[in-house]
């Protein structure tokens, strides 16, 4: 007897819109500061061995050009195996008319797959090559793309990543299906000014395998003064997530994330939680 489990090759996050540049190389240098953002989610509290997920990122703008570069470190953790990698990006972007710029960029990077053959509990009695006790590492290079469109009150983006379809050789002879796939996002955001207070930013993401493969999140944040946040957000058929933030001194922000279980899996966990600080230094403008 044999099935077939269906997942994504790489993580995704509530704040998406602060680990923004994290999945989308285009977005170096739209902003007129340096900014360093960590991101940790602690998915699934509770079940065993459940997905860790850590990344830092760094880009900002060159001081003269319409060009911008970056770089992120990543590690993301589910079980016997993990994902590291390390990848820089550069970004070039052109100005449409006073309001409105376009920004392309491309990433590449680094990407460690590790697999501990200690943790996987087989039967004794049974020899499979394909499992055996000992550390598996492989390595391969990994490239990226996207675009981005962008003004005082919205943002557009599309991004692909893993373009290469590089396959994960543990074996000489290598076993099942191991290719990594290509992975798109769509993103998209505006900001409704509602008094001289508050702020409200409906945003998206969509994101997937193509042509069927797919998830999207819905969120909205209503801001205080540019200095707090609270919103929420939908995933598609799995999880409603609560998000607060706070900006102190209009250069270290602290966001927080709560995705509360729609899923049978709901019942096996207390949720997911999900932080986030960042610095923004350098200002060019």
């Amino acid at each position: 007897m044999s099935s077939i489990v269906s997942a994504q090759q790489l993580p995704h996050f509530t704040q998406y819109m602060f680990n923004d540049f994290v999945i989308n190389p285009a977005i170096a240098g739209t902003r007129d500061y340096y900014q360093i953002s960590s991101n940790n989610r602690f998915q699934w509290v509770g079940l065993v061995d459940p997905p860790l997920t850590n990344t830092l990122s760094i880009n900002g703008p060159h001081g003269k050009l319409p060009m911008g570069f970056g770089g992120y470190l990543y590690n993301d953790v589910t079980g016997p195996t993990s994902r590291t990698g390390i990848t820089g990006a550069y970004a070039y972007n052109i100005e449409i008319n006073r309001y409105i710029r376009v920004s392309g960029g491309i990433s590449f990077g680094l990407l460690q797959y590790k697999l501990d053959g200690a943790q996987l509990v087989v039967n004794p009695d049974v020899f499979d090559p394909a499992i055996q006790p000992v550390v598996y590492n492989a390595y391969v290079p990994d490239a990226g793309f996207g675009f981005y469109a962008y003004a005082d009150e919205w943002y557009a983006g599309l991004s692909i990543s893993q373009l290469f379809n590089n396959k994960i050789n543990f074996l000489e002879e290598p076993i099942g299906m191991n290719r990594l796939k290509s992975h798109f996002y769509i993103t998209g955001g505006y900001k409704y000014k509602i008094n001289r207070y508050y702020v409200a930013e409906p945003s998206i993401i969509i994101k997937g395998t193509a042509p069927k493969a797919y998830v999207f999140d819905i969120t909205t944040r209503v801001i205080w003064q540019e200095m707090a946040w609270g919103g929420l957000s939908y995933r598609l058929k799995d999880a409603l997530s609560v998000l607060l933030g706070y900006i102190y001194d209009e250069q270290i922000y602290f966001g927080y994330a709560y995705d509360i279980g729609l899923s049978g899996l709901r019942k096996f966990n207390s949720g997911t939680h999900e932080i986030m600080i960042g610095y923004k230094f350098n200002d060019v403008r």
